[in-house]
């Protein structure tokens, strides 16, 4: 706002003459040099005079003479709002350099202008006005940082400041001193004035933990129950959210209300009466803010006074006309006076606003839990496995961590239609031996945050006692252990031919050593631990008896951990001492090798002695040799592990000594014919369909740098199978299908395939890239006398389609279903990975059995996924990517 100046020049030589000049001002530029104020500045400038004489006389325009004057300046008109700059920013002519004025300058928050203005004959509330910002200025002249001080005329702002002595002294002298500064209430009020006095409830536990050294619940719950409950019981102090997602303390609370819960509380805290109210009055206070850049916050309007002076000090000041009164309808009111245009695009963006604060907000509190279905899971061999596959025993869910254990235990509900009875959730953890629940989750009323449940965590779903049957153990105490049990067994050769035969068998942790000869079959024996964590002899170490009774853990068994098992009627080992196990017998660096070239030979079977560093090509000779075989075999065969079922495996290089080739004394090996594969080859094994037997996969030897289609090339030459629509994939350790080998032009070893890899032929062209091939089938259901509905006469029609399906119904399926369902195939087709349901449903359509089924659109029609031959997952959502 532009005010007028004016400039007065008076000669006061023989006559009065007056010379005037006016000119216009964005603001008032004012010094601070040698000066205590702004209204000492104000006076210098605008009412004290400039006298003219001596040697510094005025030339009089008039009369064209050097004469004496006075000049003095006024403000003639006042704007409605002020702006005061003050010259901070001075020059050192004797450093010649800049400097910041930093000395004291004080400006009061009410000024009058009355004795700087031409014109004095109105009321005083003309010239009166009110501070209502000022430009802080942080650093020096040359480089620095600004800020401001605002007053909230409409209080349009959230101002809340809690005073020093707001909370009340504790009396230290007291004897309960102790259990009061523990109470509940004054840790979480302390907590909520160091944050401002606004947090999330669930941070708030956190906090707490962090403060305390101790969580809420292990702390404070047994006798004041949950957090979020507490806070809703002591609502004179804590006031919760909407939502309840965020809490604070009452603004308007007092320390009455405070005193009335230490009564009803057995009198837990003893207070010296507060002299004054802890908060501010939001009506007659001043609200002030300071905006540093995005941070905002409260203050008070004495602390202007702390930017009179120092390298933080006021830089700009703006005043109002005490005149100015705001209507009612703007206080409180941000929409008040913008133009309609403005509003429209300010609701737009924080509408938007809002929609990305909610979606930062749920991707920054979901997480993914694995659920493992207890029907689909049985008791085997000491832990829980799947009745049929990994996949189609666990199901993912996303969920918002910040709901209950309730909410999660009713989404399962939902999720889950075929469930009955009662649903326990517990903590689950794949351990070697299988699937183990270690914790069972109790108290609905507790988040999940507060249940400590990490992101991709295990959830078993059962019913809290059994599985199939079985009586479940849970619990850490009980973890299945994985043991290596090695006993020596005797042959049909006698006592020289003695074989280590190792097993893995599962134990609880929690059961006793001796265990292990029950399990075994054995009624009495010596047990060693492998008390160095390698196979060799010096690290066995007996168990005495007395210590059988002891657990797994107890004597310090991990999984993996190796335990020998003696018969006591063995006296071919001696215990020294030290109670390391010394063996008198031969020792056991021998090997089987047995006849596999189909040749005629009087031996079938011989024991060839080796020791760790022996070479492959050694014991293949002296093999031939005491086999009494043909010597060209030399150079056409080969030796291959045989393992405990019996299948032969990978060749090993003649190159390789047994330690490079893993084996183990008393191993198997099998004379073959053919060469072992050389260094840059790959032996592996293929077989076609994903319902493979062990043992009746086929072999080939290929280089490894040929590439996957070369290769797919070369086993269907080699199986007999003609066409192009073959793909490969790996097989993974449970002989099933894996994840199929898309890049066609890679080579086998970029692809980290390895000799004595499966291989697997599958029919069927791979989809391009980005897209899924999804074979669709037609669900269709039997009527109360037996026969298929139908839809057009579908049955005449079952051959032409292909492939008919009828099992019976598993859990899983739609409700309401019949005990055998059929699917019909109707093809397969090509669809994006990013499509939709609906589109899916769309392009199934267009296939030509549909045709006949008259389906007039796609919001006809349900989908299942197919789960063992029936439909298992209902699809709801059509607008889900695939």
């Amino acid at each position: 706002m532009e005010f007028t100046l004016e400039n007065s020049t008076l000669p006061l030589l023989l006559y009065s003459s007056l010379e005037t000049k006016t000119e216009d001002f964005l603001d008032l530029t004012v010094a601070v040099k040698n000066v205590s104020g702004l209204e000492d500045a104000l006076w210098n400038m605008y009412v004290e005079e400039e006298v003219f004489d001596c040697d510094n006389l005025y030339h009089c325009g008039t009369c064209d003479r050097l004469v004496k004057a006075a000049k003095s300046a006024k403000l003639r008109k006042l704007p409605p709002f002020l702006t005061v700059s003050l010259l901070r920013f001075n020059f050192d002519f004797v450093k010649c350099e800049r400097y910041k004025e930093t000395s004291c300058y004080t400006f009061p928050l009410r000024i009058n202008l009355k004795p700087f203005c031409e014109q004095s004959e109105l009321d005083d509330l003309e010239y009166t006005y009110d501070l209502f910002s000022v430009i802080i200025h942080k650093g020096g002249c040359y480089g620095g940082h600004y800020h401001v001080y605002i007053k909230d005329v409409d209080h349009l702002g959230n101002w809340q400041f809690q005073e020093e002595k707001s909370k009340p002294d504790v009396n230290l002298k007291d004897p309960q001193n102790e259990e009061e500064i523990d109470h509940p209430l004054m840790i979480l009020k302390a907590i909520l004035l160091q944050e401002n006095n606004l947090i999330p409830v669930d941070q708030l536990g956190q906090k707490l933990l962090k403060k305390i050294g101790i969580s809420w619940n292990k702390k404070y719950r047994k006798q004041h129950g949950p957090l979020r409950k507490f806070l809703q019981l002591h609502s004179q102090i804590f006031l919760l959210s909407s939502d309840e997602s965020t809490v604070r303390l009452l603004k308007n609370g007092s320390l009455q209300a405070e005193t009335d819960f230490q009564s009803n509380d057995q009198q837990i805290f003893k207070t010296p009466p507060p002299e004054s109210p802890g908060l501010n009055n939001s009506i007659s206070c001043p609200h002030w803010f300071d905006i540093n850049d995005s941070k905002v916050q409260p203050i008070r309007e004495k602390d202007i006074e702390q930017q009179f002076q120092g390298k933080e000090s006021a830089y700009m000041l703006f005043y109002r006309k005490s005149q100015l009164q705001r209507p009612p309808e703007a206080r409180a009111n941000p929409r008040y006076g913008v133009p309609c245009h403005l509003l429209n695009e300010m609701d737009a963006a924080n509408l938007e606003l809002q929609t990305k604060r909610v979606e930062c907000d749920s991707a920054n509190n979901t997480f993914e839990l694995h659920l493992h279905l207890g029907p689909q899971y049985h008791f085997f061999n000491g832990a829980l496995h799947p009745v049929v596959s990994q996949t189609e025993s666990v199901w993912d869910l996303t969920f918002d961590k910040r709901k209950t254990l309730g909410d999660l235990r009713q989404s399962i509900f939902q999720l889950l239609e075929f469930w009955e009875g009662d649903m326990v959730l517990s903590v689950a953890k794949l351990v070697p031996a299988g699937l183990h629940i270690y914790q069972i989750l109790d108290g609905d009323e507790l988040t999940l945050c507060e249940t400590e449940i990490a992101d991709g965590e295990d959830i078993f779903v059962w019913n809290g006692v059994e599985v199939g049957g079985v009586h479940i153990q849970t619990g850490i105490d009980c973890e299945p252990l994985l043991l290596n049990v090695l006993h020596l067994d005797t042959s049909s050769e006698g006592e020289k031919c003695r074989q280590v035969i190792e097993s893995p068998h599962v134990f609880p942790s929690n059961a006793e050593v001796g265990s292990v000869l029950t399990a075994l079959a054995i009624p009495a024996g010596v047990i060693f631990i492998n008390s160095a964590g390698c196979p060799g002899r010096e690290s066995w170490t007996a168990i005495p008896k007395e210590d059988m009774r002891k657990t797994f853990r107890e004597q310090g068994l991990k999984n993996g951990s190796s335990i020998l098992i003696r018969d006591s009627h063995d006296d071919n080992s001696l215990l020294t001492k030290e109670e390391k196990w010394v063996t008198t017998m031969n020792e056991i660096d021998w090997l089987h090798v047995k006849n596999l070239c189909q040749l005629e030979s009087e031996e079938k079977q011989v024991k060839i002695s080796a020791t760790a560093n022996t070479v492959v090509f050694d014991i293949r000779i002296k093999a031939i040799k005491e086999l009494k075989l043909m010597k060209e075999l030399a150079d056409n065969s080969c030796l291959r592990p045989i393992d405990r079922n019996g299948k032969l495996l990978c060749p090993v290089p003649d190159s390789y000594t047994l330690k490079e080739a893993e084996l183990k004394m008393g191993s198997s090996l099998g004379l073959c014919l053919g060469k072992a594969p050389s260094s840059s080859q790959l032996f592996l094994f293929f077989a076609m369909g994903n319902n493979v037997q062990p043992g009746t996969e086929m072999e080939i030897i290929v280089e490894e740098t040929v590439s996957v289609r070369d290769c797919l090339k070369l086993m269907l030459e080699k199986s007999g199978l003609q066409g192009d629509a073959w793909h490969l994939r790996k097989m993974d350790w449970c002989y099933e299908a894996g994840e199929p080998l898309c890049e066609e032009d890679a080579t086998l070893k970029e692809l980290l395939i390895c000799s004595g890899d499966t291989l697997l032929l599958i029919e069927g062209q791979l989809p391009p890239p980005g897209f899924l091939k999804v074979p669709i089938w037609w669900y269709q259901l039997q009527d109360p006398s037996g026969h298929w509905e139908s839809h057009q006469d579908q049955t005449n029609c079952t051959s032409s389609w292909g492939r008919v399906w009828r099992a019976a119904s598993s859990q899983g399926a739609p409700g309401n279903e019949p005990e055998e369902v059929s699917l019909l195939y109707l093809g397969d087709i090509e669809i994006s990975e990013d499509a939709t349901l609906a589109e899916l449903k769309s392009q199934a359509l267009t296939l030509s059995p549909f045709l006949e089924f008259g389906v007039l659109s796609p919001a006809h029609l349900r989908a299942w996924t197919v789960e063992r031959k029936c439909p298992g997952r209902l699809l709801r959502t059509d607008r889900q990517p695939l």
